[in-house]
């Protein structure tokens, strides 16, 4: 398909599909935590996902942009990714889903401070800098305010914190080294294929594997390796392929208003104005960091 210079009715009907999707992927994990452990549910899902990657590299005839001679920086993106979602998924299971995504969404805000030391091309300039203090007012008024529900915990909040930074290095990665020339498909192979046995290997250090598991639960799971981990980042790169990329990043701001709301109707999660201040803070700083 051609690039085109603006987005059309098709590219808002699927922006909008794949950032609600991404949102509901958040109430999903939380459900899925009640019955599976985190840790081990991320290493399942990472495992079953190597199939579903695995397919759609062999289909579009990409299999051999995966190289042994990657192996090195493919470990090294495989464990960040790892440790990303270990984060986001432990994060999901000790706080509200709108606080954990609204942090986990500041990873535009830690990528631009790393880009500032490591990309050459990608330096703060004063407008990004006033956008980073905006963005970073707002991830700690999330972590520093309390949720009228009870739904808060500091701990769940630092994790998805850490799960944001983990986020950022994996974008780092993917742009530093060799794998940058591999293309996007082959680095997320990578990344299911070595984050798979570090999670479930982890998993037994973070309590029982089952917990409460009931059959919906292993449906959410497959449907997390085959939709969310495949089919969704692979519409987000052809999204990025055909769209203005600044227009495409900017609809990402959509799925922790989404996961705000979603979290309110059906986990009864507290829909607090300092909440949605904070969000739409980290939103307007994140806009000025990526706007050229």
């Amino acid at each position: 398909m051609m690039r085109k210079e603006r987005l059309d009715g098709i590219g808002l009907a699927a922006l909008i599909v794949v950032t609600l999707l991404l949102a509901i992927n958040q109430i999903a994990v939380k459900e899925v935590n009640r019955g599976l452990q985190p840790v081990f549910f991320a290493g399942l899902r990472s495992a079953l996902a190597i199939v579903f990657v695995y397919g759609w590299l062999r289909y579009r005839g990409l299999w051999a942009r995966v190289r042994v001679a990657d192996l090195g920086p493919g470990l090294a993106l495989g464990s960040v990714f790892a440790i990303e979602f270990m984060c986001l998924f432990m994060a999901l299971d000790l706080t509200a889903v709108g606080r954990a995504s609204v942090i986990f969404y500041s990873m535009p805000l830690w990528l631009a401070v790393a880009a500032h030391f490591w990309l050459p091309n990608e330096r703060i300039t004063p407008k990004r800098g006033f956008g980073l203090g905006l963005a970073f007012i707002g991830t700690a008024w999330v972590i520093l305010s309390k949720s009228p529900s009870g739904h808060a915990s500091i701990a769940g909040d630092l994790c998805a914190l850490v799960g944001a930074w983990g986020w950022a290095g994996t974008a780092l990665l993917a742009r530093k080294t060799r794998l940058r020339e591999a293309g996007p498909e082959a680095q997320l192979f990578w990344m299911v294929l070595i984050s798979a046995p570090i999670l479930l290997a982890a998993s037994p250090f973070f309590g029982p594997l089952i917990r409460e598991v009931e059959p919906i639960h292993w449906v959410w799971l497959v449907l997390q390796a085959g939709v969310v981990v495949a089919g969704v980042f692979i519409t987000w790169l052809w999204l990025l392929s055909v769209y203005p990329t600044s227009t495409v990043a900017s609809f990402s701001f959509l799925t922790p208003l989404f996961a705000i709301i979603l979290g309110h109707f059906i986990f009864n999660e507290a829909l607090s104005f300092g909440l949605i201040m904070a969000a739409g803070l980290i939103a307007a700083g994140i806009v000025l960091i990526n706007r050229r």
